[in-house]
């Protein structure tokens, strides 16, 4: 088995590169793309076994070391990330493979406290291959490899900052890293913003992975996306609100609710969560969740509204609300779910609820807001 192994492998990484970026430009031809396919499908192959090996030999790390450097020599990554769509399933496959290995990939020289520098690469060089992978969502066939590759790449914070402030139109260079400006507000039409549409408007299974990335955007590297969300507060939280919360889609609406309740409640977004929950509308929307027709909607709006309730320096649009319902509050609350018996958490919450809202005064009162390191504040709206 070595011996047809090596056979295999006898081409140059280098070769195989070369091979397979003139075969990627033939699939955009209907009458070679059938042809190349097949050739392209033996390529990807092969490629795949370079990085990854086999059960009975392993993975060269010269061979890969010579194979990254062709793929970026060859600006590889940035064709395969455009036609990923294009090729046949079993070819996604082994690209994802591929594409992933790389993005890993440390020569022996490098210590693991360094990015791999193929990251290095894409922030400063080449971001247009990340944005690429986004737009993988645009097509059914790409959505889930590029779902992966992308996943893989946002383990770094320098790939979610491209994401994030990336404002490039289809054709134009994307933004480099030592172009980024957090204090800048978005305009709203780079290739994060698309991911609403992407969750709400794809079927299923583009929406489920999209979503998917989209949570990881936005939960791994915190102090990024603190400052991101600060910035650009109304505009997020506006879409963020009006599409996903309000989705037609049962899945999309309920993950969408529980990550809302992630974020706000999440420490390192303090500021965050007190600008949210001083918003009057932001807490009849939560309201309305509620009172949903499915309870796992109603179970997830409820994390959210109990940040407006335990929050000791309500707003006075968020007082006059909970004060104009307090009655009807204190007779829905004790009846909300009752059947979730064995969640003696949930038990204790509604109970804390129902003592803060019998605790408001007859009127709204304009109370000082704390500053972001007041401990007392932040554990009283998580309680």
């Amino acid at each position: 088995m070595a011996f047809f192994f090596n056979r295999g492998r006898s081409r140059q990484p280098a070769d195989i590169v070369r091979t397979t970026k003139e075969l990627l430009l033939r699939i955009h031809d209907s009458q070679n793309a059938p042809k190349a396919e097949e050739e392209l499908a033996k390529q990807l192959s092969q490629m795949k076994v370079i990085v990854q090996g086999t059960p009975e030999v392993s993975a060269s790390v010269d061979q890969v070391h010579a194979l990254v450097q062709a793929t970026l020599q060859e600006d590889l990554l940035f064709d395969l990330s455009k036609s990923i769509h294009l090729l046949p399933f079993e070819a996604r496959k082994d690209t994802q493979t591929v594409f992933s290995h790389i993005l890993r990939f440390r020569p022996n020289s490098y210590g693991a406290e360094k990015d791999p520098p193929v990251i290095s690469y894409l922030v400063h060089h080449r971001p247009e291959i990340i944005v690429e992978l986004c737009r993988g969502y645009m097509q059914s066939q790409s959505a889930m490899p590029c779902g992966v590759i992308l996943r893989e790449a946002l383990k770094f914070d320098v790939i979610t900052a491209i994401v994030l402030y990336d404002q490039s139109s289809e054709g134009e260079s994307a933004i480099r890293l030592s172009d980024v400006k957090p204090n800048q507000p978005q305009r709203g039409d780079g290739v994060f913003w698309r991911f609403f549409d992407w969750i709400d408007k794809s079927n299923f299974e583009v929406s489920a992975d999209a979503f998917t990335t989209f949570r990881e955007i936005l939960t791994r590297h915190k102090s990024l996306v603190t400052s991101y969300l600060a910035t650009n507060f109304e505009l997020f939280f506006g879409r963020f609100n009006n599409i996903l919360v309000h989705s037609d889609s049962y899945v999309t609406k309920r993950q969408s609710i529980k990550l809302l309740g992630e974020i706000l409640l999440d420490r390192a977004n303090y500021n965050v969560m007190m600008a949210y929950v001083e918003s009057g509308d932001n807490l009849k929307l939560c309201m309305k969740l509620l009172r949903d027709d499915r309870k796992m909607v109603q179970y997830e709006g409820f994390h959210v509204f109990k940040v407006f309730v335990a929050n000791p320096t309500k707003s006075v649009p968020v007082q006059r609300i909970l004060i104009n319902n307090r009655d009807r509050l204190l007779r829905f609350l004790p009846k909300f779910l009752e059947d979730r018996t064995d969640d003696d958490q949930f038990t204790d919450e509604k109970s804390f609820l129902v003592r803060q809202i019998e605790l408001l005064p007859k009127e709204p009162v304009d109370r000082a807001r704390p500053t972001r390191d007041s401990p007392s504040a932040h554990t009283a709206a998580v309680a």
